[in-house]
């Protein structure tokens, strides 16, 4: 991938993962419209890393218009979006009906959404870029947060529908599942934060693998190789798989630290 002058969208960039995605894009000579909510945030995040920002809400069917016209006004085109922006609201059975509509809203249909809008335009030009931050959720589970599970199994599935559908016609889907990283969101990732902490990444190890995946178009970005065979494990020996994860979450509440 040639990197250098693309036009290119990161949304959830003000911090975390996000942001470092943006820098990394940047430095390889990239046009880089960064989003996240908070203007304040974003516009010091814009200003330290050299992308121009665009605040607002990327989840939102007026949001992503509003995102996605503004950044073709700065950029010309948009090349490439890295759906980025995900959120943790609610854990176990008990999360609200708020929880569960936030999580889809967010960590789903923003990226639908964002989708609906650029696929037509790529397949006229015959080609583009579409990276979502799936999480190493999305392909295993995350226990004590079932509306964080489900939604990421969710745009992974939504990833892997668009590059079966589109990648003879030039389309490029490609999925970021890191298990911990050492951002906000660890730190609210319910009960498997202690495990997740142990192995935790920087925001910039994960930046950087993205970039060398950018050059062979992997579909599957694994900061964590162990998430790999995690993945392998669960589709060739469900049963067994099941047990060792429930043996995980009946030593979380052992400690004490399950919801």
């Amino acid at each position: 991938m040639t990197v250098a002058g693309q036009g290119v969208v990161v949304t959830g960039a003000a911090g975390g993962i996000g942001k470092a995605l943006a820098a990394r894009l940047v430095a390889g000579g990239a046009r880089v419209v960064i989003n996240d909510l908070d203007p304040v945030a974003t516009e010091a995040a814009a200003a330290e890393i050299g992308a121009y920002a665009v605040p607002g809400d990327a989840a939102s069917v007026a949001g992503i218009v509003a995102l996605v016209s503004a950044a073709r006004e700065h950029l010309g085109q948009v090349d490439a979006w890295f759906a980025n922006a995900g959120i943790v609201r609610g854990y176990g059975l008990d999360a609200s009906e708020v929880a569960w509509a936030a999580s889809w809203e967010v960590n789903t249909m923003a990226h639908v959404r964002a989708a609906r809008l650029l696929v037509p335009g790529w397949l006229a030009r015959g080609g583009g870029r579409f990276v979502v931050t799936a999480s190493a959720a999305g392909l295993l589970t995350a226990l004590g947060t079932a509306t964080y599970s489900v939604s990421k199994h969710a745009v992974l599935a939504f990833a892997e529908w668009l590059s079966a559908t589109y990648r003879h016609r030039g389309i490029v889907v490609q999925a970021i599942c890191p298990q911990g990283v050492r951002t906000g969101m660890l730190a609210a990732s319910g009960p498997m934060r202690t495990v997740l902490a142990d192995g935790a990444v920087t925001p910039e190890d994960v930046a950087e693998l993205t970039w060398q995946a950018l050059h062979d178009d992997r579909f599957l970005i694994l900061p964590h190789p162990e998430a790999g065979d995690h993945y392998r494990h669960r589709a060739t020996d469900t049963d067994r798989w099941l047990g060792g994860m429930n043996k995980l979450q009946r030593h979380l509440e052992q400690d004490g630290a399950a919801r």
